[in-house]
């Protein structure tokens, strides 16, 4: 084994314009050489984004909290809204689909599973009562009786 060769390769893509030497590794804000020279990688350590040779880049800010609780509501609403009980935002209608809204109920009770544990209190209490309200509806919407 000791009588093998060895051989280095050298990735000399777009360096005639940053000046670096083409012998240098490609080093990221994490102190390791990069696996894609010249694109964008993740910081593994930092959780953001970082390009070569660059400071890490903050996440991008969205409209509205990313969180656990407004997923909840946001399948709590696609479910009410194939149950009828609150009109489509894209058409203003209300309609009946309640194929979708099984669907939208069944990935909360997916959720409730997946996330046991790891949910503050808060964010328990409102996924039962969403639970609580979107099945009763679902059931009084297959039973045929008509809404309170």
């Amino acid at each position: 084994m000791a009588d093998e060769e060895t051989f280095k390769v050298v990735d000399r893509r777009g360096r005639e314009q940053g000046g670096e030497s083409p012998d240098a590794p490609d080093v990221g804000s994490s102190g390791r050489p990069s696996a894609m020279p010249g694109r964008a990688s993740v910081d593994r350590e930092g959780g953001g984004h970082a390009a070569s040779g660059a400071a890490p880049v903050p996440p991008v800010p969205v409209q509205g909290s990313i969180d656990l609780q407004g997923l909840f509501v946001m399948f709590a609403s696609s479910a009410l809204i194939n149950l009828g009980e609150a009109a489509d935002p894209a058409t203003g209608e209300r309609l009946v689909d309640l194929d979708q809204a099984k669907d939208a109920i069944d990935l909360l009770l997916l959720l409730r599973e997946k996330t046991a544990g790891n949910r503050t209190e808060h964010e328990s209490q409102l996924l039962e009562q969403i639970l609580y309200d979107v099945q009763m509806r679902y059931v009084r919407a297959t039973s045929g009786n008509p809404r309170p």
